[in-house]
């Protein structure tokens, strides 16, 4: 029998680690809560309270990014795109709050060719010489 091997896209991840650090009275208090059972770990309290922060701020957020005239999400930037604004003769401004990322076939050429600049809140996912392409456009 003879199979089929696919080649299976690498998942993006859906979240970024991010390091706090805390005083030992808040930690304790983090602590006590996870070990009555209120959370299940230290990740998930600081997740909860995260959340709850911006769900309390929800309105001037929205504000913000319509101000910003951000987009909200996840942006993936293909290389199809980059080369017709390339070939309209039109660079890029990326503006996005959530993730953006640049296809792996992209050049790092290509890119400094489309893109006039990248303004991210959240994460950017390239490779390493795309970012460094455009290391003088990242706000």
């Amino acid at each position: 029998m003879t199979g089929t091997v696919h080649e299976l896209r690498p998942k993006m991840p859906d979240s970024e680690k991010v390091t706090v650090n805390l005083g030992f009275v808040d930690l304790g208090r983090i602590d006590l809560m996870v070990r009555d059972g209120f959370y299940a770990n230290r990740a998930d309290f600081i997740r909860t309270a995260v959340r709850n922060q911006l769900d309390r701020q929800e309105e001037a957020v929205r504000q913000a990014v319509a101000r910003r005239q951000l987009s909200l999400g996840l942006t993936h930037i293909t290389r199809a795109e980059l080369e017709a604004a390339r070939e309209a003769g039109t660079r890029l401004s990326i503006q996005v709050l959530g993730l953006a990322s640049i296809a792996d076939d992209v050049t790092p050429e290509l890119a400094r060719a489309a893109i006039a600049s990248i303004h991210v809140l959240g994460a950017f996912h390239a490779s390493a010489a795309v970012k460094a392409a455009l290391a003088d456009r990242i706000a």
